[in-house]
């Protein structure tokens, strides 16, 4: 009996396992493995090899960088239009195509430049190689607008789908996802850094062409499972209400009294009066309006929404120079650091921050964790504002932002025994990092005090991590439960566009004041910006909460309706 007892446990176990490797949310979650992978691959190599390119020049890649942020910017919410109108299946695997045939051109003319560079430079003037720099940067500006069609699509529905009406399973599965994309941030650059290290720019071009290829198939094929295996997907609220609206017009045209038999009588004449006129085709200048006006109707719908307000804090905290970007990591080099240890630090912290998330939402409920996250990352953040006015920082208001950094005079005479720091070069390190190419090998001879600003810089920023991104899954799951399923496309597309927006206005700041001086009161910017986000969904909470807002324990019900997911918060 005991024997028999110990088998049934053991096929019970075996056969859960099985069960969950073969559920539509397992094979969600290795699609998304793969199509992240492989963004992270590209989006960090296609900016060293235009480095590379242009002769070591970032120009390339902030052109890069502008024609993407403006093109979300320009068509979110056109490309959340498309992805509501047509069907699940076919918006999903239509992206994927694009997004991947993007990359995989886009790395064979890569490669064909790089092997033939010297002879395209002779030709026409140099016009064929300029040429080839605008037809890389279209194809991947393509690819990037396919991945936000895809990312809106899987992430802000298929998920919400596949979840059901289960709130919690709704949450964890959102965790899932973003600790996935945690992953790949740290993992996918550092291996394709190694390859390009101890290969090439061509063979790290062959490999990434040769990933997307064989990912794509493989991702198109999970696709299709986890569309057999949930058959909610092939029913869309944008299709169910055109049909119903075609049976609605059929069940009149049917009810319509008919003619009586003496007007037949009177010819074919008195037909025609009688018979519906068509509808005249849309003119070719209504037909060029139509994305404006989709354009319109998706910002002005954005505006209306429940969650605006949360959704418009997420934005705000785009407008920060503390995301450990290159513009930060280039702060650091200025203030003598030269190499990036805190790459594998801000995954492990933003993994922190979705376990983080998952805890807080059952025991307070999802809308007071956007508080709770908020206050911890304000409160990691203090260190970087203490950290412009401690002992080491540049800060220093009287140097012209437009002064050039080599023109300025030197405070003290130079010393013949101190090295100067190597300039960064542009390949890419072992840990996947170009901006941290610095030469390691500089012996700088920094005191402690001149690295206490910076470290105390660095160390809010890295804390500020857990609570940023338990903030940011909150307002997510905000979006997904409170936004009817007809608008989740243009909804999110919208909000893609105000997180580039307000990232172009932090880029535009950094422009008006890139000295090192000038930090220190950007940093003071960027922690305002945070604190009115934090605001501005305060003021959320406290509408939608009223004053069950410092209560203890949730108030939200676990599987609520359809309807009621789609019209209240809580």
């Amino acid at each position: 009996m005991t024997g028999a007892r110990e088998q049934d446990r053991r096929g019970g176990c075996c056969g859960s396992v099985a069960n969950y490797l073969s559920s539509a949310k397992f094979l969600l979650y290795v699609g998304h493995f793969l199509s992240t992978w492989g963004d992270r691959m590209w989006h960090f190599a296609v900016s060293v090899f235009l480095v590379e390119l242009y002769g070591n020049s970032l120009l390339l890649t902030a052109v890069y960088g502008l024609v993407v942020a403006g093109s979300v910017l320009v068509l979110g919410a056109i490309i959340g239009d498309w992805v509501d109108k047509n069907a699940r299946l076919k918006v999903a695997q239509t992206s994927l195509v694009v997004q991947n045939v993007s990359v995989i051109l886009c790395g064979i003319i890569l490669m064909m430049v790089f092997l033939h560079k010297d002879e395209l430079l002779t030709m026409y003037h140099g016009w064929v190689l300029t040429s080839c720099y605008i037809l890389i940067i279209t194809i991947a500006n393509i690819a990037n607008l396919a991945s936000t069609a895809t990312a809106i699509t899987i992430q802000r529905d298929w998920i919400v789908v596949v979840a059901g009406e289960d709130r919690s399973r709704l949450a964890d599965m959102n965790a899932t996802v973003r600790r996935i994309d945690q992953l790949t941030n740290i993992l996918a650059p550092m291996a394709v850094g190694q390859i390009m290290t101890f290969g090439s720019a061509v063979i790290g071009c062959g490999f990434i062409s040769g990933w997307n290829l064989v990912s794509m198939c493989v991702e198109y094929f999970l696709l299709w499972k986890v569309y057999q295996k949930t058959p909610a997907l092939a029913v869309k609220a944008t299709l169910k209400v055109e049909e119903a609206e075609l049976k609605q017009l059929n069940l009149h045209k049917e009810t319509e009294p008919k003619p009586l038999e003496s007007t037949h009588l009177m010819g074919d004449k008195d037909l025609a009066v009688h018979a519906p006129e068509p509808e005249p085709e849309p003119s070719c200048a209504s037909q060029l309006a139509e994305p404006l006006r989709t354009f319109r109707d998706g910002w002005v719908s954005y505006a209306r929404q429940p969650v605006f307000l949360a959704g418009l804090g997420l934005a705000f905290l785009y407008m920060t120079v503390l995301g450990f970007d290159c513009i930060t990591t280039g702060y650091a080099y200025t203030q003598g650091l030269s190499g990036s240890p805190a790459d594998g630090r801000l995954g492990r912290h933003g993994i922190l921050g979705t376990v983080a998330f998952t805890g807080l939402r059952r025991r307070c409920g999802l809308v007071r964790t956007g508080l709770i996250s908020g206050c911890a990352q304000l409160s990691c953040l203090v260190l970087c504002v203490v950290s412009v006015f401690m002992p080491g920082s540049p800060l220093d208001l009287t140097v012209s932002p437009f002064q050039d950094i080599r023109s300025r005079p030197s405070p003290c005479p130079p010393c013949p025994r101190a090295p100067r720091p190597a300039l960064p070069t542009a390949r890419p390190a072992a840990n996947g990092s170009v901006t941290t190419l610095a030469a390691p090998e500089v012996e700088l001879g920094l005191s402690a005090e001149s690295v206490l600003s910076v470290s105390l810089l660095f160390a809010g920023v890295i804390a500020a991590r857990i609570g940023l991104w338990s903030f940011d899954l909150t307002v997510t799951q905000l979006l997904q439960e409170n936004v009817i399923e007809s608008e989740r496309g243009i909804i999110n597309g919208v909000q893609n566009s105000m997180n580039y927006l307000l990232d172009l206005l932090h880029f535009i700041m950094v422009i008006l004041a890139p000295n090192p001086e000038a930090f220190g009161l950007l940093v003071l910017i960027s922690v305002s910006f945070v604190a009115m986000g934090h605001a501005m969904y305060f003021r959320f909470a406290q509408k939608t909460l009223g004053s069950q807002l410092f209560a203890c324990g949730p108030v939200e019900k676990e599987a609520p309706s359809e309807n009621q997911a789609s019209t209240s918060v809580v």
